[in-house]
């Protein structure tokens, strides 16, 4: 179904941008469509963390909740995320950051299928332009925190 897959290079260090994407909690502060999130609970695991939270996603009268768990890998600079419950068959994301010249370079990848298929429908109308926002939301955040 749909799915998404950009590389962009940004004036962050890899750091800065996996402590971005990790915190979940404060995404109701600057993502579209994101109007609230609760983390409820973080494992450590050794080498990774293992984070479940919920995200309520609101768009004119599309209004749900979903749970997710979170993968954070600190020292792969990566961050994964699998679907729990919610309105999808299934939605899985994926960050990935890597050192580059002046920054570093935000791999991000997304796939996911509704279960309505009015929904999935209307998804794929919108699908590319929602995922640029959201990306674009993210790097906009970097330049407020760190700029």
């Amino acid at each position: 179904m749909p799915a998404h897959f950009e590389t962009k290079r940004l004036p962050y260090s890899t750091d800065q941008m996996y402590d971005l994407v990790a915190d979940v909690a404060n995404y109701p502060k600057f993502l579209p469509w994101t109007s609230a999130a609760r983390v409820k609970s973080v494992v450590d695991m050794g080498d990774h963390s293992v984070m479940m939270a919920d995200l309520i996603v609101s768009f004119k009268v599309f209004r749900e909740k979903f749970g997710s768990r979170v993968l954070l890998w600190p020292a792969e600079r990566k961050i994964e995320t699998v679907y729990i419950d919610g309105p999808f068959k299934y939605l899985e994301s994926k960050w990935i950051f890597t050192e580059a010249d002046g920054g570093c370079d935000v791999h991000f990848e997304v796939d996911f299928e509704f279960r309505n298929r009015l929904l999935q429908g209307a998804a794929g109308v919108f699908f590319n332009q929602a995922m640029l926002t959201i990306v674009r939301a993210f790097e906009r955040r970097a330049a407020v925190l760190y700029s």
